[in-house]
């Protein structure tokens, strides 16, 4: 029986679900990114970065190419940029929104209108 396309969406977006991943991808638009530079730019242990890296390749977000002894990741496709780009777009505006709204509170002295 075929998964609905919300469930798909729910599970992709589940699969985003952690900050490290969230980082990868992140420094990943930059350019692809051997595992020792991963690493040194997200300051987690091996082991950590090993299992999230995982994640995101069973899920096909990302790529690993072995380049002798090193291994190199990159997005899958330009979609991971525009993904993120949107992700950023979208926290800004809700961000703003709170602003915005505390903004207002305390302007009113925490009093409603």
């Amino acid at each position: 029986m075929p998964v609905p396309l919300y469930e798909a969406k729910a599970e992709f977006f589940r699969m985003l679900g952690h900050p490290v991943r969230i980082r990868v991808l992140e420094l990943l638009q930059e350019g692809p990114m051997p595992v020792r530079g991963l690493l040194a730019a997200i300051e987690v242990e091996a082991p950590t970065l090993s299992q999230q890296l995982a994640v995101l390749r069973r899920s096909g977000i990302v790529t690993a190419t072995r380049e002798g002894s090193t291994v190199v990741y990159e997005p899958a496709g330009g979609n991971v940029a525009q993904l993120m780009a949107s992700a950023r777009r979208i926290l800004t505006d809700v961000l703003a929104g709170k602003s915005q709204l505390l903004e207002e509170l305390g302007e009113n002295g925490g009093r409603t209108s």
